[in-house]
């Protein structure tokens, strides 16, 4: 009809531009994701050297003393590639009384499942070039010769290499003690881990550590 909108179908070219822009917004986010990644391994940010579980575990002391602590922020990755913010806590000789460590698994039909584990009740566990990777962390702490604010690529009191991305905020201190400590955290490197009286349990229910 004259005067009727013209509706013309769409070229090669239009079809072309529509499946790229769908292909585009499909494959931005995990490009994204990918690229972000190999940013934080460019700059070795990435805190634990393995992927880490799907799972926080909680652990508590009744008091940790530490020589060459440092503090700062990173990264995990897990096995989807995912980023996780940490806190990572290093110490390069620490000592902890009445280690507890829990972590508790809901699965079908079963319902909740934890694994406790114990250490340290006479003998301190002791520990060497100790990383923490946690979410949460309280207790009493005193600090010597502290340096808060720190650039956390140039962090020398802790392990040799307990370092972040330049220009992050970081602390550092020649010596830490913390009492009632209780943390949550998905990961815990160390370079010698000895657990004097360690005792394991598994049992139903959700028994944790706090």
């Amino acid at each position: 009809m004259t005067g009727s909108p013209h509706l013309s179908a769409p070229s090669d070219d239009d079809s072309g531009r529509v499946r790229w822009r769908r292909f585009a917004v499909l494959t931005i986010p995990a490009v994204a994701v990918t690229a972000g990644l190999g940013i934080a391994l460019a700059q070795g940010v990435l805190a634990a050297s393995f992927a880490v579980s799907g799972q926080q575990f909680k652990v508590s002391a009744s008091s940790l003393e530490g020589e060459g602590f440092a503090q700062y922020g990173s990264v995990d990755v897990n096995a989807r590639q995912e980023l996780i913010p940490v806190a990572v806590t290093a110490i390069r000789e620490a000592k902890l009384h009445s280690l507890c460590q829990s972590v508790v698994t809901s699965l079908p039909v079963i319902g909740d499942i934890s694994l406790n584990l114990t250490a340290g009740k006479k003998t301190p566990v002791e520990a060497s070039n100790l990383f923490v990777d946690a979410t949460q962390l309280a207790g009493d702490a005193v600090f010597t010769n502290i340096e808060i604010g720190r650039d956390a690529s140039t962090l020398d009191k802790g392990p040799a290499e307990a370092q972040g991305m330049q220009d992050l905020f970081a602390q550092q201190a020649d010596t830490v003690s913390i009492t009632d400590l209780q943390q949550t955290a998905w990961a815990t490197n160390a370079g010698t881990f000895k657990l004097s009286g360690l005792s394991m349990n598994v049992s139903k229910g959700k028994k944790e550590c706090f």
